[in-house]
């Protein structure tokens, strides 16, 4: 299948979730360190879920965690992109950006230079002013991403989605004002 790309950073590609991606983002979500700050790892049918949300999710708002490949290979390496977040907050509702990449695809600034072009892409094309992300307290890797990103630590909260889970229920949210961004 030729893969048409919503828009490309210098080494990604950015587009819409195809059948085809089950399998790749199925073993992604299966991997234990890929999910390290999550609850668990996923199941088959829980990641089909995921990506359905994400399709009506791109129907309904023009945008989601897109499907990212890189460029090179034309592989699969996960997911960066936006979505609307309305669970219940002190921040609440917001757009997130929000990433998750195989381990092969970890520490070459994949999620630094995608999450970047999605910044762009949501001034330039979604005309959005704002962009939060949230990430639970010990994962230090992905609040790094932020602040390369030129986002600032807002506060913390329970994240309502993780009750049962206390052990990583405190998550910190960062935001990014994109009206006083420039982008070539």
């Amino acid at each position: 299948m030729e893969k048409k790309y919503l828009f490309t950073s210098e080494r990604l590609g950015f587009r819409d979730w195809h059948d085809d991606d089950l399998e790749p983002m199925a073993a992604l979500n299966a991997d234990s360190k890929v999910m390290e700050f999550f609850p668990s790892t996923q199941s088959k049918e829980q990641t089909k879920a995921f990506i359905e949300r994400m399709k009506a999710h791109q129907k309904e708002k023009g945008y989601c965690y897109f499907a990212v490949d890189e460029l090179s290979s034309h592989q699969f390496i996960g997911f960066i992109g936006l979505a609307y977040q309305e669970y219940h907050s002190p921040y609440s509702p917001f757009v997130d950006i929000g990433y998750r990449l195989a381990q092969a695809f970890w520490n070459k600034g994949y999620a630094t230079e995608g999450s970047q072009r999605c910044l762009e892409w949501a001034k330039k094309q979604l005309q959005l002013k704002d962009i939060y992300s949230v990430a639970i307290l010990q994962n230090k890797k992905s609040m790094h991403v932020m602040k390369k990103l030129g986002l600032s630590k807002l506060g913390e909260f329970d994240h309502p989605g993780l009750k049962d889970y206390p052990a990583i229920q405190r998550c910190a949210i960062y935001h990014l004002a994109l009206d006083h961004l420039s982008f070539k």
